[in-house]
């Protein structure tokens, strides 16, 4: 398997280039723009300025500052040991070093990402209506995927592309600000000759062409990367689990949902196993998601049927797409491995009416948010806030008055 993390990195690296070479570039163009006599270089210094602050700042705050972003807080095994225990499972079979934290979103949106800067620091973040949604296969597969994100070091390259790609927007945005301000840059021409002049206008009409394509085409170097590494994470996700239909299934599951995630943005967005953010009650378009289209990778992984490994995945890629496209290494394709597909598991969640979904949902939802639970002796559950018995010792049942003792950790 190392092979394939190797394969990963080189990929991660050539773009990472490519990128940095698209910041300098920008940079240069907009320093020659404002200041003819040396500006370019200013520039390059200013670019690799900012590059670097905001790369320290993800390396050293990235995950956390995402996790607070989207909402997420970390919850102890006893909050829902199903989800523990199914991390735990994953994280033998990719052989990690730590088992990543786990987070809960109190979002009803079912969904999940990764984070972190290696294995060793990683975390995984889940919706709180993720869990109210899938049936034991269903979550082993959708944390599976989160995993081979990990495993494939997909979450150090998400952050540090993310922060190039905020650079270059954020240099093309200060441009085009100081622009505005400056009158276009009109006073150094003024005092030039005429020739100079007008190689001066020139370089100001190509770094505003920089300053428009450069976001655009990084951000189409990042789209097409990370949705070769969605299809990866599901390849290596069938390996972890050894059964296609449980992440199949989930997808349909998540997919279904016409639920909005407020907590998700554009940052954010291409981290999470399906994208988030929707525009007038539809998915974005294919062309700018950083995710594949669901139902492809829905028909991909229930098309593979002699065996989990990933020769199989990528044989049910080519027949979906009905043409050789490599996503998996030719490292990891050389080695004729045999996965057997594993049978469905005996333990899973039953199945639920809406009505007791949601109140399952609302149940996990207030046990992040540490409400306390009291059980009346007529049967009823109270939920008590977290806090609530330092004013009030006790909280009287609604349906037969009785009080009850409201403990002192609430």
């Amino acid at each position: 398997m190392w092979e394939l993390i190797r394969a990963n990195q080189r990929k991660s690296f050539w773009l990472f280039v490519c990128m940095g070479i698209l910041l300098l570039l920008l940079g240069y163009a907009i320093g020659s723009s404002f200041i003819p006599d040396g500006g370019g270089s200013f520039g390059v210094i200013v670019a690799l300025a900012i590059w670097i602050i905001l790369s320290i700042i993800s390396i050293a705050f990235g995950s956390n500052i995402l996790l607070a972003i989207s909402g997420a807080k970390e919850v102890t095994p006893d909050v829902h040991p199903q989800l523990f225990n199914v991390v735990e499972e994953m994280k033998i079979a990719a052989g990690l070093p730590n088992i990543p934290k786990i987070y809960i979103i109190n979002e009803e949106a079912p969904n999940a990402f990764a984070t972190g800067i290696k294995p060793e620091n990683s975390a995984i973040a889940v919706t709180a209506g993720l869990l109210s949604k899938l049936n034991r296969d269903e979550l082993q597969g959708v944390v599976a995927h989160e995993t081979g994100h990990i495993y494939n070091r997909d979450i150090r390259f998400m952050t540090m592309a993310g922060i190039m790609l905020g650079s270059i927007v954020l240099i093309s945005e200060i441009y085009f600000r100081g622009m505005w301000i400056s009158g276009g840059g009109r006073r150094y021409s003024s005092k030039s000759s005429k020739n100079s002049g007008q190689a001066q206008l020139i370089i100001m009409i190509a770094a505003i062409a920089l300053a428009i394509l450069a976001p655009i085409i990084a951000r189409l170097l990042y789209l097409a990367i990370s949705r070769k590494r969605e299809y990866l994470a599901d390849a290596t996700a069938v390996r972890f689990t050894r059964y296609p239909e449980g992440l199949a299934s989930a997808l349909e599951k998540i997919a279904d949902s016409n639920l909005d995630l407020p907590s998700a943005n554009k940052v954010t967005a291409p981290m999470y196993i399906v994208n988030p953010l929707k525009v007038k009650g539809m998915k974005l378009a294919d062309l700018t998601s950083t995710h594949p289209p669901i139902s492809e990778r829905i028909r991909i992984l229930r098309s593979i049927s002699q065996g989990a490994g990933f020769i199989d995945y990528q044989n049910a890629f080519d027949k979906v797409k009905r043409r050789s496209s490599p996503i998996i290494p030719p490292s990891a394709l050389s080695r004729q491995e045999k996965v057997e597909i594993r049978k469905p598991g005996e333990v899973t969640v039953p199945t639920e009416t809406t009505k007791q979904q949601k109140r399952t949902l609302g149940d996990l939802m207030m046990t992040v948010n540490s409400y306390s639970f009291l059980t009346c002796v007529c049967g009823m559950k109270i939920k008590v806030p977290a806090g609530f018995g330092t004013n009030k010792p006790q909280v009287v049942c609604p349906r037969c008055g009785h009080k009850n003792v409201v403990p002192a950790s609430s």
